[in-house]
C-alpha cells in the first residue's frame, strides 16, 4: 500500500494499493509490446505526441500543483513553474530529437561508414519525490523521442502526482502503454530492474539509494544514469556583485524548502567581506515566510516527511556543537506539520556535519576562505560532484576557476539550474552519465556503426 500524507498536516491523504509482483510484471510486458510500434513512428509523428502532452501538462497545471503542494509541500507557487518547465521539456525534445539523433558520417576505409542512433527498447525510470513533475519529464520526454517506451516507478510520497502524470498521456491521445506509471513498493524496485524486458534504467536520488540501484542494474549487465546527491559550493569573491550574489544564493538555497540536489548549499565567502555578506545573507532569509504551502504568500512549505526533518536536525544541532555559529533558526519547531525554520550557520569547518554531508532543508553553511586558493580547495573538498557556482567581477579568473572546480555544472554569477537545452550530471558521488541537452538524449540509445565497402 502507497500511503501519501500531507507533511503540513501530519494527516493521510489517500492510500494507493500497491501493484503485486505480477501486475509489476504485466505492466512491464505492456509496455514493451508497446515498443515496435513507438519506435516505428517517425519523429514528427513522436513529437505530435510529445506536445499534446506539454498541452495536458498545461491544461491541468492547477491541479498537479496543488497535488504536489499537498504530497510533498511543494509551494504553490513553485508548482505552477515546474508543470510549465516539464511542458517545455516536452516540446524542447519534440523540437530537437530529430537532429540530436540524425546520423553521423565518419571517415575509414569503408566506402561509406556512419553511426545511426537507434532505441534500445523499455526503460525503467526511478524518480524522487520533490520535483514530481519535472524530473519525471527529465527522464521521459528525451527517452520517449528517440523512441524507447518508459515505465515510471515514482516516489511512494507522490503517488497522486504520479498518476496525473499518466492521465496527462492519456488525455493526449498518446498511444497506449508508451509511458506506463508502476505505482510499486520500494521492495518491488529490483524486481523491476531485472525484468528481463527492462533495457536500462534511470534513478534520481541519494547516494546510498543509487549505488544500490547500480549493483542490482550492473548485476544484470544493464546501463544507468544516475543522478544523485550534492553539496554544491558557491564561491563567493570580494569583487563579485555581493547583492546579486546573496539575492541568487538565497533564492537558490531555499527553492523547494531548500530541498534540492542542485542548490547552493556551501556558500565559501572571501575572508575580507566575509562578515558583511553573512549579514546580507541573514537579513534576506530572515524574510521567507513559511507556512501552508497552498497559500500563495507562502515562501517555504514543510519538509516532506518527518524522518527528513529529524535528520536535518540532527544536522544542525551536530554542526552548532563543533563550533559553529547559529545566526538564524536551529530550533526544531514544536505544532502540526513538519516545518523547519530557515537557518543559517556561520563559521563552518571542513570537520563539521553540515559541509561533509549533504544537506536536504533550509539550511545554509557559511564558509569563510582566505583567498581563492582555499576558497577551490574547499569548494572540491567534497564527496559530491553535482554543481557549483562563483561570483567574481574577474571574468578570466571565474573560468579559470569552473575549470578546476570539481562538478558537472558550474555557473558563473548565476543560479546553478537544469535547463532542457544543456546537459545535466555530476561526477563522484554525485553519479554518471547526463540528462538533458544533446548529450542526455544518446544516454539510452545503440550508437550503431554501419560500414560499407
Amino acid at each position: 500500500m502507497l500511503i501519501a500524507r500531507n507533511p503540513y498536516t501530519g494527516a493521510v491523504i489517500e492510500e494507493y494499493p500497491a501493484l503485486s509482483n505480477e501486475q509489476l510484471h504485466e505492466r512491464i510486458g505492456d509496455a514493451d509490446r508497446a515498443f515496435d510500434g513507438w519506435q516505428a513512428m517517425t519523429y514528427p509523428a513522436r513529437a505530435e505526441v510529445l506536445r499534446a502532452v506539454a498541452r495536458e501538462l498545461r491544461n491541468d497545471k492547477q491541479r498537479l500543483a496543488k497535488t504536489m503542494a499537498i504530497e510533498m509541500g511543494k509551494p504553490i507557487k513553485e508548482g505552477g513553474p515546474e508543470v510549465e518547465k516539464a511542458a517545455v521539456c516536452c516540446e524542447f525534445y519534440a523540437d530537437n530529437a530529430e537532429t540530436f539523433l540524425s546520423k553521423e558520417e565518419l571517415p575509414s576505409d569503408a566506402s561509406l561508414s556512419y553511426v545511426c542512433y537507434q532505441p534500445l527498447g523499455t526503460l525503467l525510470g526511478i524518480l524522487p519525490w520533490n520535483a514530481p513533475a519535472w524530473l519525471a519529464f527529465r527522464y521521459l520526454a528525451p527517452a520517449l523521442m528517440a523512441g524507447n517506451t518508459c515505465v515510471m516507478k515514482h516516489d511512494p510520497n507522490v503517488p497522486g502526482s504520479a498518476r496525473l502524470i499518466a492521465e496527462a498521456f492519456q488525455r493526449a491521445g498518446a498511444p497506449e502503454n508508451i509511458m506506463v506509471n508502476l505505482p510499486i513498493e520500494t521492495a518491488q524496485v529490483e524486481s523491476a530492474i531485472r525484468d528481463p524486458r527492462i533495457m536500462a534504467v534511470s534513478f534520481t536520488g541519494s547516494a546510498g539509494a543509487g549505488s544500490k540501484v547500480a549493483a542490482v542494474a550492473g548485476s544484470e549487465i544493464k546501463p544507468t544514469v544516475l543522478e544523485l546527491g550534492g553539496s554544491d559550493p558557491c564561491i563567493v569573491l570580494a569583487d563579485a556583485d555581493l547583492d546579486a550574489a546573496a539575492d541568487i544564493a538565497v533564492l537558490s538555497r531555499i527553492i523547494n524548502a531548500g530541498q534540492s540536489c542542485i542548490a547552493a548549499k556551501r556558500i565559501i565567502i572571501e575572508e575580507s567581506i566575509y562578515d558583511d555578506f553573512c549579514e546580507r545573507l541573514r537579513s534576506r532569509l530572515a524574510k521567507l515566510k513559511l507556512g501552508d504551502p497552498l497559500s500563495a504568500d507562502t515562501d517555504i512549505g514543510p519538509i516532506a516527511r518527518a524522518d527528513l526533518r529529524d535528520n536535518l536536525h540532527r544536522q544542525v544541532s551536530e554542526t552548532i556543537e563543533a563550533g559553529a555559529k547559529c545566526l538564524l533558526g536551529g530550533e526544531l519547531p514544536s505544532g502540526k506539520g513538519y516545518f523547519y525554520p530557515v537557518t543559517l550557520l556561520t563559521d563552518v569547518e571542513e570537520n563539521m556535519c553540515a559541509f561533509k554531508e549533504e544537506t536536504f532543508g533550509p539550511l545554509m553553511a557559511a564558509i569563510k576562505a582566505s583567498d581563492i586558493e582555499e576558497a577551490v580547495q574547499l569548494a572540491n573538498e567534497t564527496p559530491y560532484g553535482l554543481g557549483a557556482a562563483i561570483w567574481t567581477g574577474n571574468a578570466e579568473l571565474a573560468r579559470e576557476v569552473a575549470d578546476r572546480l570539481e562538478a558537472g555544472q558550474v555557473a558563473i554569477n548565476g543560479i546553478v539550474k537544469t535547463d532542457p537545452r544543456l546537459p545535466s550530471g555530476g561526477i563522484k558521488r554525485s553519479g554518471y552519465g547526463r540528462e538533458l541537452g544533446p548529450h542526455g538524449i544518446k544516454e539510452f540509445v545503440n550508437a550503431k556503426q554501419i560500414w560499407i565497402k
